[in-house]
């Protein structure tokens, strides 16, 4: 077992999806598990039989502990009896992003978050863009929320395994894309094409979709090869924007693995 990391910067996970993808994925940094004491039902135990696996310590805690770590955050509100101490790898960076991209065997898929501010709409697109194959999601450091405790829980474990990128200015890392050949497409409302004619949906692209109530911004638009829509029936104007790109991510795998199958590149 690798060292454990010092607890100098840790964050406090909360529920059973949270700290059992943790304990699945990160093990080394979990530093310690938390259940609430009388608690015996079956996925305490296997939780239990886990961290014990994984040679992370256990405690337990009178419900009135859990009460004050609720009150000191509200984000652990919702922790089903159980608390795990955890220290987070840092999110990547630029260099990260770019190593990755070349240790690609495939055509790039990447997930742009233009400033997501909500921790449970970046969680959610991070659980929808692992699960369509997406390689990174990337998002800017300031005004953009990074991996809370919610963001972690929403994420249902893809938080610890898919890279999450946070760079340091983004119309520089999409110009960066684009000198790599990976075509920039951008969802918003004034699109002039439907996400259902995209050209490149099964070309080396990066998928941008913006804040919950701007959009994408304007130097992000200008730095889009292409702006796509959703069609949707009146009187519905716009979606969550997790649910929105989980609707391209998913249109884009779409015609990206039947292209696969075409050309010979996926077996069906």
């Amino acid at each position: 077992m690798a060292e454990r990391k010092s607890a100098s910067s840790t964050q406090w996970l909360s529920g059973f999806h949270a700290v059992e993808a943790a304990l699945q994925h990160d093990p080394e940094r979990v530093l310690s598990v938390i259940f609430e004491q009388g608690r015996q039902d079956k996925r305490v135990q296997q939780l239990r039989v886990l961290a014990e696996s994984r040679g992370v310590s256990i405690e337990e805690a009178p419900e009135k502990v859990f009460a004050d770590r609720v009150r000191a955050d509200r984000e652990l509100a919702r922790h089903q009896g159980v608390l795990a101490r955890y220290q987070p790898k840092p999110a990547g960076n630029e260099h990260d992003l770019f190593a990755l991209l070349d240790r690609l065997d495939e055509p790039a898929f990447l997930l742009i978050l233009d400033g997501v501010t909500d921790p449970h709409n970046l969680g959610a697109c991070l659980r929808s863009a692992e699960a369509a194959g997406v390689q990174a999601v990337i998002s800017p450091k300031d005004r953009a929320v990074g991996l809370t405790p919610t963001a972690r829980k929403a994420a249902s474990g893809a938080a610890e395994r898919l890279p999450f990128i946070q760079v340091t200015n983004l119309a520089r890392t999409l110009a960066d894309l684009k000198s790599r050949q990976i075509w920039v497409v951008g969802a918003a409302g004034g699109g002039m094409v439907s996400l259902y004619e995209s050209d490149f949906a099964a070309e080396p692209v990066a998928l941008v979709m913006g804040s919950e109530g701007e959009g994408l911004r304007r130097l992000t638009q200008e730095s889009c090869d292409q702006l796509i829509y959703i069609p949707m029936r009146a009187p519905v104007e716009s979606l969550n924007v997790s649910v929105a790109a989980a609707v391209c991510l998913f249109e884009f795998r779409r015609v990206r693995d039947r292209t696969a199958i075409q050309t010979g590149a996926l077996s069906q």
